[in-house]
């Protein structure tokens, strides 16, 4: 079934401009919705990235759980606009280091975090530099559920709730869609699935060019919260209790007050690995203006991808301003975990 041209107003309370576009292809007669939900959720590649949150009639969840939109055959208005910035509704996967203008291995020296803090030390000097008004970070609550927080200062950065994984799905989407009505300039960090998302949110809809800065994590994959905390605790850790989670070396480890620690497997998680990320091939987060992860890196340090003349902008920026301490990189290990992560992840897979 072929797509038409029609105009499309997502939101005419919020957004006071039309375009013109082709809606999607449909692949059964029913509302896109109902497409959305066969081809992506239903078939299990959905990545949870929250994506499709865009409804302008707010019907579509996304939070711990899969993404879902009850009683979509009666409320759903069909505009289309979920299947225009799903990045997994024709998708072919991406994969490797991919292009980028610079890679170094980066320590902040005004900020604690995972590793080298140089996530929370980008967004930081972004803010300063007037690049964004205000960046989204996953914060935890006491039981180490995660929430979005906006970040309009540096400061705010010294919360050590704030720095560090997660590894758990955090509604970064939904919360961009509330805030970008109020502000022009706004930073994004997500795993690579959600930046997939947000290139083609950008490139569908031109609103969306206000997001001006991206860094994508490096990820093999995601846990659902609530599947990752009754997992842990059969298992004899408690995430709950958690003031750190990381994985090193094949490990997945639970940092406790005090001082003691859980370790678990990676490969023991892999039943509770949602199938959305069994289809996903992007370790380096692709498509991001700057990838950071800790492989690559020696212990301190976070290993750096610069990818586009804004993450380069804001890297010589902290260097001129002496706010972080540089060192090498181990390419070939990053190399090692792009090449894994598609060794384990084959596509098509369902």
């Amino acid at each position: 079934m072929r797509g038409d041209k029609q105009i499309v107003v997502l939101d005419p309370k919020k957004y006071k401009y039309n375009w013109k576009v082709e809606r999607p292809e449909r692949v059964e007669r029913s509302k896109y919705f109902g497409n959305l939900k066969t081809v992506v959720i239903d078939s299990g590649i959905c990545s949870h990235c929250g994506t499709c949150a865009i409804c302008p009639v707010k019907g579509i969840i996304v939070e711990d759980k899969p993404v879902d939109f009850p009683n979509w055959k009666r409320l759903c208005i069909d505009c289309g606009a979920c299947i225009r910035v799903c990045p997994r509704y024709t998708y072919t996967p991406i994969s490797g280091i991919g292009d980028y203008i610079e890679v170094f291995a980066g320590k902040s020296k005004r900020f604690v975090g995972q590793d080298g803090a140089m996530v929370s030390e980008f967004m930081a000097s972004a803010l300063e530099m007037g690049v964004i008004d205000v960046a989204l970070f996953v914060s935890r609550d006491d039981e180490f559920r995660p929430y979005v927080v906006h970040v309009k200062y540096k400061e705010q950065l010294k919360d050590t709730r704030i720095t560090g994984t997660k590894y758990s799905f955090a509604p970064v989407m939904p919360e961009l869609y509330e805030i970008a009505r109020y502000v022009d300039g706004i930073g994004i960090i997500g795993t690579p699935c959600m930046v997939s998302g947000v290139r083609k949110l950008q490139k569908e809809i031109p609103f969306y060019e206000k997001i001006k800065f991206t860094i994508g994590l490096f990820c093999t994959e995601n846990f659902y919260y609530w599947q990752l905390k009754e997992f842990l605790a059969e298992k004899g850790g408690d995430l709950t209790k958690a003031t750190k989670t990381d994985i090193k070396k094949g490990e997945f480890i639970i940092d406790y007050a005090d001082g003691s620690s859980f370790r678990i497997s990676v490969k023991e998680l892999e039943e509770i690995v949602p199938s959305g990320c069994k289809v996903c091939q992007d370790f380096s987060a692709i498509e991001a203006d700057v990838s950071i992860g800790s492989v690559g890196s020696k212990d301190g340090f976070s290993s750096v991808i610069i990818r586009s003349k804004i993450g380069k902008e804001v890297y010589d920026y902290m260097n001129e301003k002496g706010y972080i301490e540089t060192d090498e990189v181990k390419m070939s290990v990053i190399q090692r975990l792009c090449e894994y992560k598609v060794k384990i992840h084959p596509y098509p897979r369902y």
